[in-house]
């Protein structure tokens, strides 16, 4: 126990004189004012090897700039990433006024958006000379322009006294044949209207319809659709085929049926004129009572012989004659279009392009397309 003692003592002692001893080095002199001795308590030792230095944390007034200062904990780790880059305090309110441009105080402001001019799709502009004014676009305030044709034929025919040219309304036939079609081009060149091959039998699409159909009305023709009748196989389906694929446009000219003997097709069918005119009828009525037209009957000399004389006189007819005058080839029947080239030659189309006339005046034309009926 006194061993114990003694011993506590003197270690005690020991310490006493430890800490009150003094040197030279006690006291920093800076000419000859003494500086107060400063507590190294609260300097952070130098980390050991191996340890990673920790960046200092910022002052509160620098986190007051980006978070209220309600939302600000000094223990929180330093946050290297900028105010846009991550999570900011203050939930998500916060967050989006600091995206903003005018509240950013470092750095280069980051845009909210994309430019709309970096976006939007150079439009080119439509020719003045195919621009159309309000009174032009039809309607009971106006009507389309009609352009006089231009067009020119590879095998010129002489028609006698009655020619194409005195027909005030030309137009075109169109196919996958013809291929891509600059339509403004062909407008401008006198084509005012235009048929366009939509279908075949009861199966076959013209792979150039969709794209033609639009393109057509965008350029402001007015145009039509046809479809070539297939004599094996029923009128309801080859029906149904054209209304599931030609859009009921109530703008658009009448359907039409082209009817006639093609060489080439598969089918080598030849019907007695009652039966061809028995699935003619069917055709008609199902398209008349889907469009609300009256179907136009398309056909050549051979054909018409065959079936169609004097048969179906409250239907409008569109006659091939490319040698004479329709009133030559088809004594007695009226008809609302002529087809009177298969080799026309235009610009805006590469290949030869049939020709039609339309029997009338513009007069009669605007009333006649206006209303979709003979």
């Amino acid at each position: 126990m006194r061993l114990k003692l003694v011993s506590s003592i003197v270690i005690g002692c020991l310490v006493l004189g430890g800490c009150r001893a003094s040197g030279p080095d006690d006291v920093l002199q800076i000419g000859s004012r003494p500086m107060p001795q400063i507590n190294t308590a609260s300097i952070p030792q130098s980390p050991a090897q191996g340890e990673a230095l920790q960046a200092p944390v910022p002052m509160a007034e620098v986190a007051s700039e980006i978070a209220p200062p309600a939302a600000v904990e000094t223990t929180a780790p330093h946050q290297d990433a900028l105010a846009w880059a991550g999570p900011v305090p203050g939930g998500a309110a916060m967050a989006t006024s600091t995206m903003a441009p005018s509240t950013m105080t470092a750095g280069m402001p980051m845009p909210t958006e994309r430019p709309v001019a970096m976006l939007a799709p150079v439009v080119p502009p439509i020719p003045q000379d195919l621009q159309e004014t309000p009174r032009q676009k039809g309607g009971s305030s106006g009507r389309s322009r009609i352009y006089s044709h231009r067009f020119k034929d590879a095998k010129p025919i002489n028609f006698g006294k009655t020619k194409p040219r005195d027909y005030p309304v030309h137009g075109v036939d169109v196919s996958r044949w013809q291929g891509e079609i600059d339509w403004v081009k062909l407008r401008s060149q006198g084509a005012n209207f235009v048929y366009i091959k939509a279908t075949d039998g009861g199966d076959h699409l013209d792979p150039m319809f969709k794209k033609n159909w639009k393109r057509s009305n965008d350029a402001g023709l007015k145009r039509g659709a046809y479809h070539f009748f297939y004599w094996c196989r029923t009128a309801g389906e080859q029906a149904d085929w054209f209304i599931r694929n030609v859009p009921r446009d109530p703008d658009a000219l009448p359907p039409v049926i082209d009817v006639e003997y093609n060489g080439e097709s598969s089918c080598k069918r030849r019907l007695s004129a009652e039966k061809v005119r028995e699935k003619m009828q069917v055709f008609m009525d199902k398209l008349e009572r889907h469009y609300g037209q009256r179907p136009v009957i398309y056909t050549a000399p051979d054909f018409y012989k065959d079936n169609l004389r004097n048969a179906f006189v409250d239907y409008p007819f569109w006659l091939r004659a490319v040698a004479q005058h329709p009133s030559k080839v088809y004594p007695g029947r009226k008809w609302i279009f002529w087809q009177y080239s298969g080799s026309g030659l235009s610009h805006g189309v590469n290949e030869k392009i049939d020709l039609n006339v339309f029997h009338g005046s513009e007069e009669q034309w605007h009333r006649w397309s206006g209303r979709g009926a003979s």
